[in-house]
C-alpha cells in the first residue's frame, strides 16, 4: 500500500475565509484552485478542506444539509471537479472533512425522521420518550446545556439527541440504514477524485444505545463519558475504513477524536482503523510551556513507536491562532514551526501559519458567527455578568478567532523577503524533501535545558542533528554528527 501521507505536509483550509475569488464576497473552491500554485511553491502536498457540503451554516458547515452536494456560496460541483484536477497536476492530494456524528436538522434524512412517529427514516436519529416527564437522561451538549429537544405530536411528543447546537441532529449509527447511505456517501466522493477523509468528532457516533447517565463532578461539571467513546464504536470506524480502502487503498483517514487521553486517541489508529488522529494535548493547548510539550512530544513518541506517524499540529479551525496565543515573536514563531517540522508524525499547517498570522478580536456578539461562542456569550448575559465581560467569554470561546480571512497582501509580501516566516517555512519543506530522515527515520528527542530542544533523525546510516533554541540567549553547540549534517535554529 502506498502511504503517501507519510511524507507529506498537509494544509487546512478553512473555506470560508482562504480566498475571496471576487465573485459573491465570499471564499470559495475556485479561490482554492487559483492559490494551488501558491501552495505548491511552499511545498504543500496535501490539502485538507473543512465542510463545503450546502448548510444552514449554525456551525458554520458543521451542519449538513446535503452530503453530495457544494453549497451555492462556495461554487459549483464542477468547481470541486476542476478543482481536485487541478491540485492532482500540482502534485497535491485533496481530502475533505467528513461530518457523520450528526446532520443538520434541514437534512432530508430528519426532514423525514420527524415527519411523524411511524416514518420509515425515524430511527436513523435518537428519538426518545420522556422519563419521569423530562428529558430521556442527564447528557449536556459539548456547547453547554442539555442535549436534548422536545418535538410535540398532538398531545404528546419526544426527544431528539445532540452532542451539539439543537440544529445538529445526532444519527443512530446502530441502524444499518444509516451506516449503509454513509457509505454511498463516501463512494460519491471518492469517484470526484478524493485521496481521503478527515472524520470530524468521530468518537462521538451513537452505537451502542446506552443511555446511562454522565458522572458529575463535585462543582457540577458533567464529565462526558457515556456518551463518546461507546461500545463498539472501533468496530463501526474499522468497518467503514475497511469500505473505504476497497474503493480506494491508499485512501488517508485521519480522525478527530474528542478526548485528552492520549492512550484513547492512539487506539483509534491501526489495525485496520484510521491512519492517525489529531492530539489536540499537543496541537491545541492555551500556553507554550516547553517542558510539557516536549513531554507530550515524547509520549507521542513512545506510543507510536518506528511504525505509526501522530499528527503535528498547532493551529486549526477550532482554537486562536497560536502566534498571540502563545504570544509568539516572529522569531519564536519560526522556532515552533521548525519543531512541528522537524519531529517525527504528519505535520498540518493551518492557513495563514506560514506568514505567523495573528487572531481576530471580536468587539461585538454582531460580529461572531461561531455558534459555541455566540451561545457562551448569551449564557454569560443569563448569568447577570456586563457585556463588556460577555464579550471577554465571546473571546474566550469563540472559534471565529482563527477564522479570519488570509492576508494575502502580506503573504505576498513575505514571498519576497528571504528572512520571512513565510520562506522559513518554504525552506525547511524542502530541507524534509531531499532528506528522508526526516520523514522516515527514527527519532531521537532531548531536551538540553535554557529553551535548547534537540531533535536527532536517522535513517541507516544517513542522521540529520537539529537544534531549536527557544530561549532568548545565544548558545552554543557542537555540530559533528557522523554521517550526517546539522541544523542549527537560533532565531
Amino acid at each position: 500500500m502506498n502511504q503517501w501521507w507519510k511524507n507529506t505536509v498537509f494544509y487546512e483550509i478553512y473555506i470560508r475565509s482562504f480566498c475571496d475569488t471576487g465573485q459573491n464576497g465570499k471564499s470559495g473552491i475556485r479561490g482554492i484552485t487559483s492559490k494551488l500554485p501558491y501552495l505548491k511553491e511552499l511545498g504543500v502536498g496535501g490539502i485538507w478542506l473543512t465542510p463545503f457540503y450546502p448548510s444552514p451554516k449554525v456551525d458554520n458547515g458543521y451542519d449538513v444539509s446535503d452530503y453530495c452536494g457544494v453549497d451555492p456560496d462556495y461554487g459549483t460541483m464542477e468547481d470541486f471537479e476542476e478543482m481536485v484536477k487541478a491540485a492532482h497536476k500540482h502534485g497535491i492530494r485533496v481530502i475533505i472533512d467528513m461530518v457523520l456524528n450528526h446532520t443538520s436538522i434541514r437534512h432530508p434524512w430528519f426532514i423525514k425522521s420527524a415527519a411523524s412517529k411511524d416514518s420509515s427514516e425515524r430511527d436513523w436519529y435518537i428519538w426518545k420518550d420522556p422519563v419521569n416527564g423530562g428529558e430521556p437522561n442527564n447528557w449536556e451538549s459539548f456547547f453547554g446545556g442539555s442535549a436534548w429537544e422536545y418535538v410535540e405530536y398532538g398531545d404528546s411528543g419526544q426527544y431528539y439527541y445532540h452532542s451539539f447546537a439543537k440544529e445538529q441532529a445526532d444519527l443512530n449509527w446502530q441502524n444499518p440504514s444509516v451506516e449503509e447511505a454513509v457509505y454511498q456517501v463516501l463512494d460519491f466522493w471518492l469517484l470526484k477524485g478524493v485521496d481521503g477523509f478527515r472524520f470530524d468528532v468521530i468518537n462521538n457516533l451513537s452505537v451502542s444505545g446506552s443511555l446511562a447517565d454522565n458522572p458529575v463532578t463535585g462543582n457540577g461539571e458533567q464529565l462526558h463519558e457515556n456518551d463518546v467513546n461507546q461500545p463498539g464504536i472501533q468496530s463501526v470506524i474499522k468497518r467503514m475504513a475497511g469500505r473505504i480502502r476497497e474503493k480506494k487503498p491508499d485512501a488517508f483517514l485521519v480522525g478527530e477524536i474528542s478526548s485528552d487521553d492520549l492512550t484513547r486517541i492512539h487506539s483509534y489508529t491501526g489495525g485496520g482503523s484510521l491512519d492517525t488522529t489529531f492530539n489536540f494535548n499537543l496541537g491545541s493547548r492555551e500556553i507554550f510551556q516547553l517542558d510539557e510539550i516536549y513531554e507530550e512530544l515524547k509520549r507521542m513518541q513512545e506510543l507510536y513507536g518506528d511504525s505509526e506517524y501522530p499528527t503535528l499540529f498547532f493551529g486549526s479551525h477550532d482554537m486562536r491562532r497560536f502566534p498571540d496565543r502563545f504570544g509568539f515573536s516572529e522569531g519564536k514563531t519560526k522556532c515552533l514551526l521548525a519543531l512541528m517540522l522537524s519531529c517525527r508524525g504528519i505535520p498540518f499547517l493551518y492557513f495563514g501559519d506560514e506568514i505567523g498570522m495573528k487572531s481576530r478580536i471580536l468587539n461585538s456578539v454582531d460580529d461572531a458567527k461561531d455558534v459555541q461562542g455566540i451561545l457562551a456569550y448569551e449564557a454569560a448575559l443569563k448569568e447577570g455578568k456586563s457585556r463588556e465581560e460577555a464579550v471577554r467569554i465571546l473571546n474566550e470561546r469563540s472559534r471565529d478567532a482563527s477564522r479570519n480571512p488570509m492576508d494575502w497582501d502580506e503573504a505576498e509580501k513575505q514571498r519576497e523577503d528571504p528572512s520571512s516566516i513565510w520562506n522559513f517555512v518554504k525552506n525547511f519543506i524542502e530541507l524534509r524533501e531531499r532528506t528522508a530522515a526526516l520523514t522516515e527515520g527514527t527519532m531521537e528527542l532531548r531536551k538540553l535545558g535554557n529553551g535548547l530542544i534537540e531533535i536527532e533523525r536517522a535513517l541507516g546510516m544517513d542522521r540529520v542533528r537539529i537544534m531549536i533554541n527557544f530561549s532568548d540567549c545565544g548558545v552554543t553547540v557542537p555540530v559533528e554528527v557522523p554521517g550526517g549534517g546539522c541544523v542549527i535554529l537560533e532565531i
